[in-house]
């Protein structure tokens, strides 16, 4: 019998409809990691999976000059499919694989953004799995990528009683992404927290592991009152980013206006739709979603592909179901706000 992390996993490409194969990063490595050294090596598992491991992997995957730092750039953007055009400034510029990743692009002219008010927009360039927490939804997922009552804090019995039923996005950013995170809403913060954590990997393996990597890992929570003025009128919106395996930390950095002038997430602030909010320092890592139930509805294309027979993804032999990605890009529509 075939393990999960041989079985080959595609998406489907949301701007063309193709479906495209995925190449994971450290697959075996991460097969590994979670099929024995988990099971075998306990101790050794809980080390990889620490902050100091993580930092220590971090700066040797990332911060070591490029080879021949121009010509190393061109090799890595073109090796991957990374639109130079898109870059804010001069490809010569990046010089590490931290500056290619930390990059930041034209996304007023190359992301543009719908202009009804009612729409939700993807947070990141990423890959899309959507989901409920509602047994009487077609999507129901409960349980399968995260526990709601770890994901958001034990203390925080607000937020989970509000979000028992909610519906949901799992955004997963691949490392070549862009990886600046945006407002998928406007809307007011009322709430802002982190949850301390571990680092584990955001390949499929490792989230069908059974670890619940999305609710132990270590994550900032930022909860959005979108039934204000000038809002989106989505509810209640909890936007959680969560850090992986090699990634350094998550800096917030909302800016109204290009990334000029950041400021830190607080309660009480205003956050405009479209507009960046933080930054991942590099690897790959995840965005997460919560909607209050029946507040929103995804888009019909990407309800449709979720449940695509024709399409091979690892999430179906792990969840029972198939279950497919479609690659999104950030400011893009996926939902809209239903009203009450």
């Amino acid at each position: 019998m075939r393990s999960e992390h041989s079985v080959r996993h595609q998406y489907i490409d949301r701007a063309s409809g193709e479906v495209r194969d995925e190449h994971l990063f450290h697959d075996a490595k991460v097969a590994l990691l979670y099929d024995q050294v988990r099971e075998s090596m306990p101790a050794l598992f809980h080390l990889l999976t620490g902050r100091s491991t993580t930092a220590v992997l971090g700066w040797l995957n990332y911060d070591f000059p490029l080879a021949g730092s121009l010509t190393g750039a061109r090799d890595f953007l073109d090796r991957h499919g990374i639109d130079r055009s898109e870059l804010r400034g001069e490809a010569t510029a990046l010089r590490t694989l931290r500056d290619l990743f930390e990059r930041q692009i034209r996304y007023e002219d190359c992301r543009p953004m719908p202009t009804d008010s009612r729409v939700i927009v993807s947070p990141a360039d990423a890959r899309l799995l959507i989901g409920s927490l509602q047994e009487v939804s077609a999507l129901f997922l409960k349980g399968k990528f995260f526990d709601l009552v770890e994901l958001l804090g034990v203390e925080k019995s607000r937020w989970i009683d509000l979000f028992r039923e909610a519906q949901f996005g799992v955004f997963r950013l691949t490392p070549e992404k862009y990886h600046y995170n945006h407002t998928p809403v406007a809307g007011r913060v009322i709430d802002y927290y982190e949850v301390r954590g571990r680092y584990h990997a955001c390949n499929p393996t490792a989230l069908l592991s059974g670890v619940t990597t999305l609710s132990k890992n270590t994550r900032h929570v930022t909860i959005i009152d979108t039934d204000v003025p000038e809002g989106t009128r989505a509810g209640i919106v909890a936007m959680i980013e969560i850090v992986a395996l090699m990634i350094g930390g998550i800096e917030q950095c909302y800016s109204a206006e290009g990334y000029d002038r950041p400021e830190p997430i607080r309660p009480g602030i205003f956050l405009e739709k479209g507009c960046p909010k933080s930054l991942y320092h590099p690897g790959s890592s995840t965005d997460l979603l919560l909607f209050e139930a029946d507040r929103v509805r995804f888009d019909d294309d990407l309800l449709g592909n979720l449940l695509r027979a024709d399409v091979k993804s690892r999430y179906a032999s792990g969840l029972g179901r198939q279950l497919v990605e479609t690659e999104v890009r950030v400011r893009s529509p996926i939902a809209v706000a239903t009203g009450r």
